[in-house]
């Protein structure tokens, strides 16, 4: 696979992308592809291991070991190499519904369980990926999957984010009627309204959608079951029903002050941005707005990233992103990678953090930062936050700060992840609920009631865009076999 000790002749190169000044200045998508050249080198450098680890897709713990979906990684890093990228997007098209999606937004675990990650960079997988659906595109290859007879039965699919697109997509390949559900304007789930459009450019939503439509999907949108339609209206007309509403019910901190005016969930700033951005919100009538304010961020992860960098664009006052942990070192005096196959914790900075320190002059986190309670006037309105300092001491423990240190703001930004599916379509369809999740079966996503099934983060809990694809392909096996059965005993 790839060049000869290609991986030690050449480095690993990033994806070109706009400069922070220039991207600053507006919402369009920061990041772009290789040139086919460079595409080229990077595959090179894929080292032909005896075990490739980027294949695994295991869980440990709570970390992701290698690609869940499977991709065939080595396989079109070779052909990139060669620059045949039309067998190379039919091989990446055979294990992945949406390169296009994953290509932006996947943090990319195959890459950290890539074995050169054991002692120097790792292959750019996610980039060699992103360029070779883009590419795809561009030629015209990515075409409608219109199966070749359509079977009698039908499918609703309830939610349209990844798990659900994927389900529609291999369920409707294989001949059956599928619709899906969406409560929102437009189809996608938190690829349409929960991604920033700099990360994931709407359109490439959009595009996937229509062809989707051309290969006979029917798309329901401003629709929410449970108050639009009945689950009895829904099971008189289809023989099977998947569950895909994601895991949306977001996590709050509930502390002294939390009632306070200026005080709102990260998700809702992020789907308001989404709603101006698309022209369903006039900017006027949004709730939550960042310009000209003092904003805090609380929680250290990706989506508190997406509202540091969303704030930016605002023209925020100032921005700051709470993490909770000490910060990471910048390096350890050791040889290799102890943590492979995961990622070695070390300080990184996210995009969002680049453009903050090219804003102010500095990156945005505050490390240690423990949350104590907000800072409310006596008329409601928030003016600050208080915290205390998590330290590590000598000995290599960590220690709280007694002393409370105020920040200013007018906009806190809760950011702290989400503790499952939201309770109206669940209890729509008589569904059991643990810890916020659909209670499924996790070999076939079966629930309490045969005909009903769930997927992606409905029954997993918050998890990656690569695992919903992933749980996609698996409920619309499942429920093929259901179906089959069915008409083996009517």
């Amino acid at each position: 696979m790839g060049e000869f000790k290609g991986f030690m002749k050449y480095d690993r190169q990033a994806l070109p992308e706009l400069s922070l000044a220039e991207r600053l200045t507006s919402h369009v998508a920061f990041q772009q592809c290789f040139s086919k050249e460079d595409a080229a080198l990077q595959g090179a450098r894929c080292m032909d291991c005896g075990t490739p680890f980027c294949q695994t897709g295991q869980l440990v713990e709570r970390d992701t070991v290698g690609c869940p979906i499977g991709n065939y990684i080595p396989e079109w890093n070779d052909l990139v190499y060669h620059q045949d990228y039309k067998a190379a997007y039919e091989r990446l098209s055979e294990t992945n519904n949406f390169p296009d999606f994953t290509g932006s937004v996947c943090p990319a675990p195959c890459e950290q369980s890539c074995v050169m990650n054991i002692n120097r960079d790792p292959v750019a997988i996610k980039g060699i990926e992103r360029t070779i659906i883009d590419e795809a595109f561009e030629n015209g290859w990515v075409e409608p999957r219109v199966p070749s007879q359509r079977i009698a039965q039908r499918v609703a699919i309830v939610g349209s984010g990844p798990a659900g697109l994927t389900a529609a997509d291999e369920l409707n390949a294989k001949g059956y009627e599928v619709t899906v559900y969406e409560r929102a304007r437009e189809a996608g789930g938190l690829l349409m309204y929960g991604i920033p459009n700099m990360k994931l450019d709407k359109e490439v939503v959009r595009r996937r959608i229509r062809l989707m439509e051309e290969a006979g999907i029917r798309f329901v949108t401003n629709t929410e079951i449970g108050k639009d339609i009945s689950k009895e209206a829904l099971e008189s007309e289809y023989d099977a029903i998947i569950v895909c509403t994601g895991s949306q019910q977001a996590r709050d901190l509930p502390l002294e002050g939390r009632m306070g005016y200026g005080i709102h969930f990260a998700m809702d700033y992020l789907t308001e941005q989404t709603q101006i951005a698309n022209g369903e919100l006039k900017p006027e009538d949004a709730e939550i707005c960042a310009e000209g304010k003092n904003v805090i961020v609380i929680g250290s992860g990706d989506t508190g990233a997406d509202c540091v960098a969303t704030a930016l664009r605002e023209n925020c006052k100032t921005v700051v992103q709470f993490n909770y942990r000490t910060k990471l070192p910048e390096r350890y005096e050791i040889e290799g990678n102890p943590y492979w196959p995961l990622s070695m914790p070390v300080f990184k900075m996210d995009y969002a953090h680049k453009e903050a320190e090219e804003r102010f002059g500095f990156e945005p986190r505050a490390y240690g930062a423990q949350t104590m309670r907000y800072d409310v006037d006596r008329i409601g309105n928030v003016r600050g936050v208080y915290t205390q300092t998590l330290r590590k001491i000598p000995d290599g423990s960590t220690k709280i700060d007694d002393t409370e240190k105020h920040w200013p703001a007018d906009l806190i930004l809760l950011a702290i992840g989400f503790i499952g599916t939201e309770n109206t379509v669940p209890n729509t369809f008589d569904l059991p609920t643990e810890q916020n999740k659909i209670v499924a079966n996790e070999v076939d996503y079966t629930t309490n009631q045969p005909h009903i099934f769930t997927a992606g983060d409905a029954r997993r809990g918050q998890s990656l865009v690569v695992w919903a694809i992933k749980e996609g392909r698996g409920v619309a096996k499942s429920v093929h076999r259901y179906l089959q059965k069915q008409l083996v005993l009517s």
